[in-house]
């Protein structure tokens, strides 16, 4: 078969270990967590899902070696604690089953243990270990480890991964990096020790040494053992590129595949998980240049997920193999797609940090463009319904989209009506802001795949109680989204109708108009009414083009609902670019020209502007919904409303509930034992 992509759909051989491809499942957390630390069922599906989609391996996450000196709540593997061994023998062979190598990820955080638990005290109770006495960020006092402690974790490493072969793991990765143990003795910020572990780099080597030894040890020659490392800090007193060479030429001869990432979590999580802010591809310079001073394959990371762009790291020689890891949650069928030519197919992350932030929120995974998240057990394959319905749509956004791409894969007749010339929703909104195109282009695709699958779409259709009854379905969904909330503040209106305020949507319609080229934005004075993401997307296109800006929320923070990582671009954006902030503060006219607002002290100032944005969130829309309710109420039409049209909310809200049509269709009855017409 020729490839698209063939450099990156070529095998690779390491440690006599052949790959059918370069592109490889990168370590994920579970969430499916036992409390003795066992791998859960869940989280067994969730590997599983990365191997059927085709991934040449698949690493399962962070599995603790040494509880004693590091209680996080994550994967040990343990002969004396029940289901230990056998939990991690069903999660490499639910990957192997699918022909991808299953790889076990070995830490120890440190003195970050228990950072990221949920239960925020067990973790300022934990004992915390590092290099050297210190006190972290937050308070907890960190203390040295001895020397007999280092020899008991680097054995532990050792016994630990001999269990992992056991269980039928093939490949070993050792975790060095992104501000764990290991990163924290190759460190010169976190290691101030002055015995034979700190000080020069041979010595602040000399724990990752053992640790490998040990390994190797333990799983004998000929099986592949990687090492995952930054190769820079990527902050002031950290090791920088220069010194990341010279510590993968310290420690090349002992490992197979050198896995080059980026800073760490406690100090930049942005650079180790690149945002939307960043390009793709941000790190892969790092690897780049340690490829060229190391004789063994080297892997890249951060934010990959376009297999032209990975196509030319390895065909350049930038690197050998490709990690990624939100890109797999969002299509786990990556892989497979690439390999199969079908790279148009690709649901593309958009590194909008829904799985991180519902991790720490909720303690599970979540994805906005990908509803199985969460959900694996259920399985990937949708199967034909029995009886053959008539679904009618009303909107075309992502929600939308999605419910009549599953109705119809169910093989249903599906019907979708688009009020507006283009389908989209709110995702139109998000063409203008070059960060988020990749919101916009998930249109595109759930477009193809709606109509792939069979669904008729029309345009400039307005669904109305008339054009149903017309239409006659089985099922109407309601996906009309949400529109701008337009609270009854004295003269807000009446300036959004005269068009001196703008809403999100006209802000975007007067960006496609180019009426905010660059050159027109220099000293110009924005005002944002509102600080949610909206309002925040608003300054992330002026700032940077020279205009002078200013946000106003009610709340005692910008930004506070918002995911760590948007909290953490925004700031970055509004310090860059002094974009003043008002807390606190109450809008109570809107003017011609000025927002007039309270301050906390109690002071009405009007706040003046040349463009002016009222973003104080959405509403949904659902206008005709009791009408429809009425009209519909005693015949066989099914009438349910998904996504924003409930009320406003995610873009996962409208894919997880556009998927979630199948059950409903169920439920109604329309998986009846019959055969299809």
């Amino acid at each position: 078969m020729k490839y698209d992509y063939p450099h990156l759909c070529s095998p690779i051989t390491i440690a006599g270990k052949t790959f059918p491809h370069r592109m490889f499942s990168a370590p994920m957390g579970g969430t499916d967590i036992t409390n003795d630390g066992c791998i859960g069922p869940k989280s067994a599906a969730f590997y599983e899902l990365r191997a059927k989609g085709g991934a040449a391996a698949v690493t399962v996450s962070e599995c603790m070696v040494h509880p004693v000196t590091d209680g996080s709540h994550a994967y040990h593997l343990d002969t004396a604690v029940l289901n230990s061994l056998a939990s991690a023998t069903y999660a490499a062979d639910a990957i192997s089953r699918h022909g991808a190598v299953p790889s076990l990820e070995l830490s120890h955080s440190g003195m970050y243990a228990g950072t990221y638990m949920t239960d925020k005290t067990r973790q300022h109770e934990m004992c915390q270990w590092g290099p050297s006495d210190t006190t972290r960020p937050d308070g907890v006092p960190v203390r040295a480890l001895s020397k007999e402690q280092i020899d008991e974790i680097v054995q532990a490493y050792g016994t630990v991964a001999g269990l992992a072969k056991r269980a039928g793991f093939e490949m070993i990765m050792i975790h060095g990096g992104h501000g764990w143990l290991i990163n924290q003795f190759l460190s010169p910020y976190f290691n101030h020790r002055t015995d034979e572990y700190g000080g020069s780099l041979e010595n602040r080597c000399r724990f990752a040494c053992q640790v490998l030894d040990a390994v190797r040890a333990a799983v004998g020659p000929m099986f592949p053992i990687e090492f995952r490392f930054s190769g820079s800090e990527l902050f002031e007193g950290g090791y920088d590129l220069e010194e990341g060479v010279r510590i993968a030429q310290t420690l090349e001869s002992r490992i197979d595949l050198l896995h080059v990432s980026a800073g760490t979590y406690q100090r930049g999580f942005g650079d180790t998980h690149p945002s939307m802010f960043k390009d793709h591809g941000c790190n892969v310079y790092l690897a780049a240049e340690i490829k060229k001073h190391v004789s063994i394959p080297v892997a890249t990371i951060g934010g990959l997920n376009d297999p032209a762009q990975m196509e030319e790291i390895i065909a350049s020689g930038k690197a050998d193999v490709v990690y990624m890891a939100r890109a797999l949650l969002a299509d786990p069928f990556l892989p497979r797609k690439v390999m199969e030519n079908r790279s148009e197919d690709i649901v593309h992350c958009l590194r909008c940090f829904t799985c991180m932030a519902e991790r720490a929120a909720t303690g599970t995974r979540r994805c906005t463009v990908n509803p199985l998240i969460g959900r694996e057990m259920e399985g990937d394959e949708v199967q034909p319904a029995l009886v053959k319905k008539k679904v009618l749509i009303a909107g075309g956004g992502p929600g939308g989209l999605y419910a009549a791409w599953t109705a119809a894969r169910r093989g249903h007749s599906v019907v979708l009506c688009e009020k507006e010339v283009a389908l989209g929703g709110i995702l139109k909104s998000e063409i203008a802001l070059p960060f988020k195109r990749e919101m916009f282009a998930l249109t595109e695709t759930y477009e193809r795949f709606a109509r792939n699958a069979g669904v008729e779409i029309r345009f400039n259709t307005e669904v109305t109680p008339e054009y149903v009854e017309k239409e006659a379905p089985d099922a109407l969904i309601i996906a009309a989204g949400s529109r701008p909330l337009v609270p009854p503040i004295k003269g807000l209106k009446e300036n959004i109708d005269a068009g001196n305020v703008n809403t999100i949507f006209g802000m975007i319609n007067n960006v496609n108009a180019g009426k905010y080229p660059e050159e027109a934005c220099q000293s110009k004075k924005v005002v944002v009414v509102g600080g949610g993401s909206v309002g925040l997307d608003v300054i992330e296109y002026f700032a940077p083009r020279g205009a002078e800006c200013t946000i106003i929320d009610m709340l005692p923070q910008i930004g506070m609902l918002a995911d760590p990582i948007t909290k953490c671009s925004m700031r970055e954006t509004h310090d860059k670019y002094g974009v003043k902030e008002y807390v606190n503060t109450a809008l109570q006219e809107v003017k011609e020209n000025a927002f007039t607002v309270k301050l906390p002290d109690g002071t009405i100032q009007d706040l003046t502007f040349d463009y002016g944005f009222n973003c104080l969130g959405m509403r949904s829309n659902n206008p005709i919904l009791p009408e429809l309710q009425e009209a519909f109420a005693d015949t066989h039409t099914y009438i349910y409303t998904i996504g924003d049209s409930v009320r406003a909310r995610r873009i996962m809200e409208g894919t997880m509930e556009g998927r979630a049509i199948l059950n409903v269709l169920e439920s109604q009855g329309y998986l009846h034992l019959e055969p299809l017409e």
